[in-house]
């Protein structure tokens, strides 16, 4: 078992199992997350990974062996175990590595209501207590009474849920394909369109933890090649991708095109702007800057934050925001305790699809206003000399802005470049009102920073 320390991040647990991650460790984190959270009861759910049961069910003795009864969901998205979080008004945790491959696993943990317990609320001190209590041998060591084991079938209680949020009485019939990624989609996605004029085209819906045909991480272009020749081939409506643990969702267009999350994070906007008039939308930094305008426009308040989902659920929650959205296809709902949740997202682009006769790429036309680069990595050994000189490269010519990272506002562009929190890397995400200019400035500041990694 290698060094908690390492395995723990800011917002969730994840390392390689078991040179990292092994059972112990789990049986360990477990008892210290009851002893943490003080909870009487939680709730654990798993994705397909082969390590999934054994590391959960490793938990759940660690948990009961605090007294504490469990819940245990068996097989589940994230946005599932959110879902069992905050119906049943208990801490949870969920074993996944999302869209890692198949040698990792991990924990993403919360409070009663789907609260998330991140590296400040409450993960740091599950880490150390964790920690001392392997180095003591002391996990079952818990002196006290077993807690319960409940097992809970919680798949059509979440689908029900989600059906009672975005009204798809009316929709027009449509051919959706969705390709799952070997992930938990392949469990939750049929469940949750079931009985609506819905003809799905499945890609992939066999759970196997070892991703056998694509990664499940939609934010990588090839990893949607397939689903983009499976819309076009089978003439369908839309396409879905969703990562491996199905809590983020990627959307095609009729044309086999990718839809932008911030074009998708401006139409579901409008539409809870719609029900909830001038309430609050959230926005990541990266997000496209037609999301705070059509915000604005349909008479909502824009607020924007830095990236990461503790920051999102912290500021909705702060300012009672009704949505949320972000450029990795994270979609945050007040209606679902603060939290992220794909198939929610993709509910209403079906929703705003089927209530018209327009085609996807008409209907999310009007949410696209900009050029983006997406972002773009870079491996820089001294992240902080890199930043220094992009920042003497643009002095002058733009509003400089550091509340997450480096971002450039100019007239008629923007870029921003971010340090990953855990590996050598500068993140770039540029956006013009046109191509040529958003290239330009993309091209600029690759050239500052790969010449200083070289």
């Amino acid at each position: 078992m290698g060094d908690l320390a390492k395995i723990f991040k800011a917002y969730d647990v994840r390392g390689v199992v078991p040179d990292e991650l092994d059972e112990p460790a789990a049986e360990a984190v477990g008892a210290a997350f009851a002893e943490v959270t003080g909870a009487e009861s939680a709730v654990v759910a798993h994705d397909m990974r082969e390590s999934s049961v054994p590391l959960s069910a490793a938990f759940v003795r660690g948990a009961r062996s605090r007294g504490v009864d469990v819940v245990y969901a068996g097989l589940g998205s994230t946005d599932l175990l959110y879902y069992a979080s905050g119906s049943l008004g208990l801490p949870g945790v969920m074993f996944t590595a999302s869209h890692n491959p198949a040698r990792y696993n991990g924990m993403k943990m919360c409070r009663a209501g789907a609260v998330p317990i991140g590296g400040d609320t409450g993960l740091t001190e599950i880490r150390d207590r964790a920690a001392e209590l392997l180095a003591s041998g002391g996990a079952l060591a818990g002196g006290g009474a077993t807690g319960a084991l409940i097992e809970k079938d919680l798949l059509q209680g979440y689908a029900g849920h989600l059906r009672t949020l975005v009204d798809l009485s009316g929709i027009r019939p449509l051919k959706v394909a969705v390709d799952a990624g070997n992930g938990m989609g392949g469990h939750t996605v049929p469940a949750v369109l079931d009985g609506l004029p819905i003809e799905t085209v499945p890609l992939y819906f066999e759970l196997d933890g070892a991703f056998p045909n694509h990664e499940a991480n939609p934010l990588e272009p090839a990893n949607l090649r397939d689903l983009q020749r499976a819309v076009v081939d089978s003439g369908a409506d839309l396409g879905l991708a969703f990562d491996g643990d199905a809590d983020r969702c990627w959307v095609v267009d009729e044309r086999g095109e990718s839809v932008p999350p911030s074009a998708v994070t401006a139409l579901v906007a409008t539409r809870e702007l719609a029900k909830h008039p001038g309430a609050v939308i959230i926005h990541n930094l990266i997000t496209s800057l037609g999301v705070p305008e059509i915000v604005r426009e349909q008479g909502g308040r824009p607020v924007r934050t830095r990236v990461g989902h503790s920051f999102i659920k912290a500021e909705m929650a702060r300012t009672g925001a009704v949505f949320g959205g972000e450029h990795s296809a994270h979609y945050y709902f007040r209606d679902f305790w603060y939290a992220d949740s794909g198939m929610l997202a993709a509910l209403h682009v079906l929703a705003a699809l089927g209530e018209q006769d327009r085609p996807l790429s008409e209907v999310v036309g009007a949410y696209s206003r900009y050029h983006a680069s997406g972002e773009i990595n870079s491996t820089v050994a001294d992240q902080g000399a890199a930043l220094d000189r992009v920042r003497a490269q643009f002095a002058g010519r733009g509003e400089f802005d550091e509340l997450d990272g480096l971002t450039v506002t100019g007239s008629g562009w923007w870029f921003n470049l971010r340090a990953s929190n855990t590996e050598p890397l500068l993140r770039l995400n540029a956006e013009a009102a046109d191509e040529t200019t958003m290239k330009a400035v993309t091209d600029e500041v690759l050239a500052v920073v790969r010449r200083v990694s070289e």
